[in-house]
């Protein structure tokens, strides 16, 4: 089994693992924290599929993703969190000044889960951070001390699996997810 990070400039396979099943959905491409509510809000179908082949495009693109064998399986959103949602959240705190990256979402299609290949998008994720000059990396994942997460809920992922890619609490959130609160998870890059 051999697993490749990627960075996700190829659109077909982000929408393979993060676009809606109903091409007319308002959700998902894994755009609600990356683009402002309002415009996430309003867009619908091929205008919600064209500006994520947009943010594809860009430099850096909207993320990384896991090939297995060269198959797009798992996906990482990881950005500067000045260009994210996250910058004006009022629930998940600013804990300095520094340019930090925000990694938000994970998925693992259906069929590939239980192969460490969440831990695999991680690293990837962090490793694409740090070649990009991030000083630091920061996630926000739900503090379940062991409990089970709803699979709908579990994108944010846990404080377990980012404690063991290196990542430490650094502070408290008021957010919370499936009923248990989410904590700013974070590991310095420089």
């Amino acid at each position: 089994m051999s697993i490749e990070v990627r960075p996700a400039s190829v659109f077909d396979d982000v929408a393979t693992l993060v676009g809606p099943k109903n091409p007319t959905a308002q959700s998902c491409f894994c755009l609600s924290y990356r683009i402002p509510s309002k415009e996430s809000q309003a867009l619908r179908g091929e205008a919600r599929a064209e500006r994520v082949r947009g943010l594809c495009a860009e430099d850096p693109p909207p993320g990384v993703i896991a090939y297995l064998d060269g198959e797009p399986v798992g996906w990482a959103a990881v950005h500067p969190r000045g260009d994210t949602s996250f910058a004006r959240n009022r629930l998940i705190p600013h804990v300095d000044d520094l340019d930090v990256w925000s990694l938000w979402c994970l998925r693992v299609r259906p069929g590939f889960r239980k192969q460490g290949i969440t831990h695999t998008l991680v690293d990837g994720a962090v490793a694409f951070a740090r070649e990009r000059g991030a000083p630091a990396i920061e996630a926000y994942p739900v503090d379940n001390r062991g409990a089970k997460v709803d699979l709908t809920m579990a994108y944010v992922g846990t404080r377990g699996l980012f404690e063991s890619a290196g990542f430490t609490k650094a502070s408290d959130t008021g957010s919370v997810i499936n009923g248990f609160p989410r904590v700013l998870m974070r590991m310095d890059l420089r």
